[in-house]
């Protein structure tokens, strides 16, 4: 536990306030074709209204100028130095999933993947994003054909859509090895390699399964590949609920996010990846907690794929549902992304997040909107994401004095 973070455990107290977080993954954005920013192009009369009642700001999940994964994004949302504390896809995929990884076990974040049989070449990282019930039949497949290599379990389960996970069970396992996922089309997968020489051993057993991955994939379509990243253990991290003295939960549709919540102590629901349905969740919960971390993906998906307009689109869902969580009066109420994703780069980007915090005790920025260029002009400044959850819990009173 660093300075910080002994800090806020000394200081904090308990309160019956209620803490609101919803992140709307990747909702950062850049102009799009010399335009607006999706935040500036949505409709959006709620979440406007609601920043002319809040202070606004913008936030660096790790620093500027550092392009950061989901992980680390929330991972400095709940108060944690991402630099400090580091975690590998795969971790987060197999808790999200349910799996209860074991002292030794090496997790992997898997995609299904389109490759030209003919090249080799990465055509769709995603093979189209197919269907969560075809992931799983190709998950079930590749477990009764690849059931070990060597003397090591392979444990392959579905999470969502085109993503799964993978986990090694064995001796002498080692995650300090490279990624097969390549994160662009037009190039052939790589190879896993150690970054030791203790890893190699965990590199031969992963390109032996992604071989008879291919081979057993190969008459499939779209998805004839698959893609690896996100090598590792588990960590052992301090507990959220213990540190801060709350009674924590985190709602999320997909399994990543909800083990983000389980890797630091939460308790975990599985909700609706539409905000209504996400946030009747909370509703239905509102009396058994006192920190509600809610995800909602569809902001980041869109702006993976290049979709503005579907980035535009989620964006005004939010903003319609939000009635549902502002009928419930929380203390505390912020909203912000773990990173920007902006539609032109198709992917996460290095650009600072939005941040929007209420409480009654804040100063507003009464004659701005919840935009990126706003956010900048705003009361909070440009802030390490890190500290947000210091604010979130002193706006709950949940913070004593420092010092005399």
């Amino acid at each position: 536990m660093d300075a910080w973070m002994s800090l806020l455990h000394e200081l904090v107290v308990e309160n019956t306030t209620k803490i609101v977080l919803l992140v709307c993954d990747g909702l950062g954005d850049a102009p799009f074709q010399g335009g607006k920013t999706a935040l500036e192009a949505a409709q959006k009369p709620n979440l406007d209204a609601l920043a002319r009642k809040s202070a606004l700001g913008l936030a660096d999940p790790v620093g500027p100028g550092i392009t950061p994964g989901s992980g680390p994004g929330h991972l400095a949302l709940f108060g944690y130095d991402p630099l400090t504390y580091r975690v590998g896809r795969g971790v987060l995929s197999a808790l999200g999933v349910g799996l209860e990884l074991r002292s030794g076990d090496i997790a992997a974040r898997g995609n299904f993947a389109t490759i030209d049989p003919v090249t080799g070449i990465v055509t769709d990282r995603r093979a189209g994003r197919i269907p969560t019930d075809l992931c799983v039949r190709l998950c079930e497949r590749l477990q009764a054909e690849i059931p070990s290599v060597e003397d090591v379990e392979v444990i392959v389960r579905p999470e969502k859509e085109h993503r799964f996970v993978l986990v090694l069970r064995g001796e002498d396992l080692d995650p300090d090895v490279t990624d097969t996922d390549p994160q662009r089309e037009g190039v052939p997968p790589q190879e896993p390699r150690p970054r030791r020489p203790q890893a190699e051993r965990t590199a031969r057993i992963l390109r032996t399964w992604v071989e008879r991955a291919r081979s057993v994939l190969a008459s499939e379509t779209p998805a004839n590949m698959v893609l690896l990243r996100g090598l590792d253990r588990r960590p052992e991290l301090p507990a959220f609920p213990e540190l801060y003295r709350l009674r924590a939960v985190g709602l999320a549709a997909y399994p990543m996010y909800r083990g983000l919540a389980r890797l630091v102590g939460m308790d975990v629901v599985a909700c609706d990846e539409r905000a209504a349905g996400a946030f009747l969740e909370v509703q239905r919960r509102w009396d058994d907690y006192d920190f509600f971390f809610v995800h909602f993906k569809k902001t980041d998906s869109f702006g993976e794929d290049g979709n503005f307009e579907g980035k535009v689109k989620a964006l005004e869902e939010v903003d319609k549902a939000l009635p549902i969580l502002l009928g419930l009066n929380p203390d505390v109420f912020a909203v912000t992304g773990d990173h920007s994703t902006p539609a032109v780069l198709k992917g996460h980007g290095w650009h600072p997040v939005p941040f929007l915090l209420f409480s009654r005790y804040e100063r507003c920025d009464s004659s701005l909107t919840f935009t990126e260029r706003d956010c900048a002009r705003g009361t909070l400044g440009r802030f390490p994401l890190r500290y947000a959850l210091a604010m979130l819990l002193a706006n709950a009173r949940r913070l004593q004095k420092f010092g005399a």
